[in-house]
């Protein structure tokens, strides 16, 4: 039975769009394959290190952003609690926000707002959706 399923679930998977993976794969399944190539239609951040966020060069995700690649960044992979290290980590979000990279925890109508997209739903004349959490900028400007 546990053979049947295993193929069952494999089976599935190779239906789901094919998405780079950088980093450790996230907990919470984001609705992608993960590969390790080309081709794919998205990139997942998993994981990065607090070096990695605060001097982010990573290649690929910046060769995708220029192609238009949806990139997502998986926010519970990502480490720290110092306060200090939070504000600097959090200034390096806000940075990637800005280049294009979502940001999500993965559960589903729970995606992060950045200060970009509450501007646009601000001109759209939208509310952010049920579940949304708000970056503090986002919340600013949508006057919440």
């Amino acid at each position: 039975m546990e053979a049947v399923l295993s193929r069952v679930r494999e089976k599935l998977r190779e239906d789901l769009p094919p998405a780079l993976l950088i980093g450790k794969a996230p907990e919470t399944d984001l609705g992608y394959r993960y590969v390790t190539g080309a081709p794919y239609t998205a990139v997942v951040i998993g994981s990065l290190e607090p070096g990695q966020l605060l001097q982010f060069r990573e290649e690929r995700v910046l060769t995708a952003l220029l192609e238009g690649i949806p990139v997502l960044l998986y926010t519970p992979g990502l480490p720290g609690k110092n306060r200090s290290l939070q504000t600097a980590m959090g200034s390096a979000l806000r940075q990637l926000q800005s280049w294009g990279v979502r940001l999500t925890d993965g559960r589903p109508g729970h995606r992060l707002i950045s200060a970009q997209e509450a501007r646009r739903l601000k001109e759209q004349g939208l509310e952010p959706p049920p579940g949304g959490i708000l970056t503090p900028s986002a919340r600013d400007i949508l006057n919440l």
